[in-house]
Formats: C-alpha cells, sequence, structure tokens
C-alpha cells in the first residue's frame, strides 16, 4: 500500500514513528475480536522530509504486506460474495481482484490512517485540537463516552469501561455463530476554531460526511443530534448561547458550513461484513444460481479496527480547511468575542 500526501507545510517534525503509532492502534491481530491476519504495518517515508523536517514537498509513504494468503479466495474468484463490492468491480470493469476484495479492501485504509496521522500531528502541535474516538455502539449495546482515556486500554476502543465484559460475551457468542455485526464509531474533536468551512458547496460538516462515508463499510454519518433532530422541536434542537458559552451541542460543531468552536462531534455507521463462513445465495459469473461460503481470516465487527480510520478522515478535513481558511482568513479580526465551547460529548 502506497500514497502521496500533498500540500503539508514545511518545517513539521515527522518521523515514522509518529506515524506507527497509530497504525499500531489500527493493526490487525491484536485480539481475539478481529481478523488474525498478522501484518506488522510498518511505515517507510519515502519522500517529503528531509533532517526530521518536512519540506513542503509531497510526502510518500510505503506499508508492505507481510501476511497475505490468496488460497484463501480461490473458492470465490468465480462467484460474487452479496453484500460486498465484487459485482459492482465486475460490471463497472470488466474484471476484478478477488483476493481480499483487491482495491475495495479494508486494507487501503492503512494509509488513510497513516496520511492522517500527519495532519493529526500539525493540527496538534500547531492549533491544540485533540481528535478521540470512541466506539459508540456495537450491535444492539449502547455505549457512553465515560472515560476517553480508557479508549486504548481495551480492544473495542470502548469508553465505557463497565460495558467491556458485555461486549466479550457478545463478541465470542457471535464468532461461535460464524456471522458478523455492525458497530457505531463516534469522533469527537476539541479546541476547533471557529471559522472553518465555506458556505455552500465546501461546508465543513459536508466535507466531514463525504470523508467519512468514503470509509470502507459506512453506510451512515451523523453530525451532532444527527437523525434524532428529526423529532426534536426547534427550541430543543437549537443550541442557546450566552457570554459563558453554548448551552449544548446538537449542531456537532458547525452552523451554516463553518466550524462554531465547538467540538465537531462526528458519528459513523458501519454494515455487518458479508465475508462470513454462513453460506448464502449468489451467482457466479455467468449468472447461474450458486452458493457462497468465504473462508479466510476476516474481521467479526469491522468497526472495532475503524476508530484510528475515523479519527484519520477527520484529521485530513480539519487540516485542508485550516489551510484554506489560513489561505483566504488569516488577517480577520472579527469584533465579536469567541463564545466559549461546550466540551462535554
Amino acid at each position: 500500500m502506497g500514497c502521496v500526501v500533498d500540500g503539508c507545510p514545511p518545517g513539521l517534525e515527522l518521523s515514522e514513528a509518529d506515524i506507527q503509532v497509530d497504525l499500531e492502534r489500527r493493526r490487525p491481530g491484536k485480539s481475539r475480536y478481529t481478523t488474525q491476519r498478522q501484518e506488522a504495518d510498518q511505515v517507510r517515508i519515502l519522500s517529503g522530509v528531509f533532517e526530521g523536517k518536512t519540506t513542503g514537498t509531497p510526502i510518500g509513504l510505503l506499508i508492505e504486506n507481510t501476511d497475505q494468503r490468496s488460497r484463501d479466495y480461490s473458492d470465490i474468484k468465480d462467484k460474487f460474495r452479496p453484500g460486498h463490492a465484487d459485482y459492482t468491480y465486475q460490471q463497472k470493469y470488466g474484471m476484478r481482484d478477488y483476493r481480499g476484495g483487491g482495491r475495495s479492501s479494508a486494507r487501503e485504509t492503512t494509509m488513510r490512517v497513516a496520511s492522517g496521522a500527519i495532519a493529526r500531528k500539525y493540527l496538534r502541535e500547531r492549533l491544540g485540537i485533540e481528535i478521540k474516538g470512541y466506539l459508540s455502539q456495537l450491535g444492539p449495546i449502547q455505549l457512553e463516552a465515560r472515560d476517553l482515556e480508557f479508549v486504548n486500554k481495551n480492544p473495542f476502543f470502548c469508553a465505557d469501561p463497565d460495558k467491556i465484559s458485555e461486549l466479550e460475551s457478545f463478541m465470542d457468542d457471535l464468532r461461535q455463530q460464524g456471522d458478523s455485526i455492525g458497530a457505531k464509531i463516534s469522533v469527537l474533536a476539541s479546541n476547533v476554531p471557529p471559522g472553518l468551512g465555506e458556505p455552500v458547496f465546501d461546508k465543513l460538516e459536508a466535507d466531514l460526511a463525504r470523508g467519512l462515508m468514503s470509509i470502507n463499510a459506512v453506510k451512515g454519518v451523523e453530525l451532532g443530534a444527527g437523525f434524532a433532530a428529526v423529532s426534536q422541536k426547534g427550541s430543543e434542537h437549537r443550541d442557546e448561547m450566552s457570554p459563558d458559552g453554548f448551552d449544548k451541542n446538537d449542531a456537532g460543531g458547525t452552523l451554516g458550513g463553518i466550524s462554531s468552536g465547538q467540538d465537531i462531534l462526528a458519528s459513523i455507521a458501519l454494515k455487518p461484513t458479508s465475508s462470513i463462513p454462513k453460506a448464502g445465495a449468489t451467482v457466479d459469473k455467468a449468472g447461474r444460481k450458486s452458493e457462497i461460503i468465504t473462508h479466510g481470516r476476516h474481521d467479526p465487527c469491522v468497526g472495532l479496527r475503524a476508530t484510528p480510520i475515523a479519527e484519520a478522515m477527520v484529521a485530513l478535513v480539519l487540516m485542508d480547511h485550516y489551510l484554506r481558511h489560513r489561505g483566504q482568513n488569516a488577517d480577520v479580526d472579527s469584533e465579536t468575542p469567541t463564545i466559549p465551547a461546550r466540551t462535554e460529548s
């Protein structure tokens, strides 16, 4: 896997270790609840960094696969996995790489995490922006963001310590059934300055939704209250303001497509993976009725490794909008004082 990060400002101290931290969080094979592939996900910086600092030129990154097993997919090379991109890739290109999904494989998210680590480092060091994600729902189990410091201390990226045993039991039962489950991931970006985003076509929430929706298996994106706003009245949904701050954050940190200075709160819904060892009806390349069972090493819940991916996409979008804002509005001085942000999720 490789990628090119273009537009990073010069002078940012950057090493492979800075990127590796986030890749380690995404890496497969770290618990019995995820795929047992053993990939080191070791990143190499090929360009754009000199004497430990970014040069302003494109940053080339490379991660080599070390534990691929193409033979695991030989049984499905002429069949389409229902719910997978196999069929649409075949119809679009007239051919497909069946070895793990090829270009549609979630393996490509390694480079999102790697490039997002660069954006995250810049945003943290230059603006004090902190980006933290967490598992907010696993199947039917609703989770609270009680302790964000606990997220990296468990294999679920869960911020609700009291629910760990319930999550473990649920996932153990699911694996015994040979099935998969969906998940909801939430990402909180704090200390985001007001003013990021554009009024119409490049609204901050629109670009966040676009970036998050582009992640494999994501079927829905919410900002702030999200779909819960449907049942709210205007008097309930609006985030009232006072000199002391916003009353709450149902808007999710943006107003009119522009950051308000409140925490950005985005959530994504990830579908259950279709790569499961349960037999399902399908067709083969000739359009004939068939049955398929997916073998190999797959995540029973792709959402369990999606937290660092979602964080990365939020970081990349915020970085892009910060650079645009800096280019056009760096000398803007508003007479209105900044309203304190509501920091609770």
